[in-house]
């Protein structure tokens, strides 16, 4: 979904199962979950089809270029560590998500194209929840937001276990101009 900040849209179950595994893979410390109350602005969501045509359009364009440059083009991977067998590393992905947020931003821009605010998207991960079936037991809709204005304030979730964090973990805070800053 390329660069941004994640969220899990309606699911701190499975963000908190998210942070476990890179945990797992030492990439954070102490896994936890936050909310945000988050206005998605101009958002490239992926579950309009309109918006995955664009994107069908910037991998053409995007392994075109690399082509030319005579790079190959990233794949999507497994973590490692990771139980899942789904391939949840999506470098593929996020570069030809970033191509396309630099064709709507770079100078030959297409008139009436806006910079992306937000990318919202669904994935299916995880083990089919019965014989036969396309619902999968990990689904979910991410959203990555790019411009921090978005997220208008982040709370603790009420009702949701957290693991107790250590007295080392820094925690983030909300700043007035709608950034985000660590905080003791």
């Amino acid at each position: 979904m390329g660069t941004g900040i994640y969220f899990w849209e309606s699911d701190p179950q499975r963000a908190l199962e998210w942070a476990q595994q890179k945990a797992k893979r030492g990439a954070c410390n102490d896994p936890f979950v936050i909310g945000a109350a988050i206005d998605l602005r101009n958002c490239l969501d992926l579950l309009v089809r309109e918006n995955v045509e664009l994107v069908r359009f910037a991998y053409e364009s995007f392994k075109e270029v690399q082509g030319k440059a005579g790079l190959p083009l990233p794949e999507n991977k497994k973590a490692p560590k990771d139980d899942s067998p789904d391939l949840v590393l999506r470098y593929l992905d996020c570069a030809v998500i970033n191509h396309l947020h630099s064709i709507v931003e770079g100078p030959s821009r297409t008139r009436g194209f806006e910079p992306y605010d937000s990318v919202r998207a669904v994935f299916g991960e995880g083990s089919a929840i019965f014989d036969g079936s396309k619902l999968m037991d990990r689904n979910h809709v991410q959203i990555a937001v790019r411009n921090p204005k978005c997220i208008k304030g982040v709370f603790i979730p009420l009702d949701f276990p957290q693991p107790l964090a250590s007295a080392n973990s820094p925690s983030t805070v909300a700043k007035p101009d709608g950034g985000l800053q660590p905080s003791r």
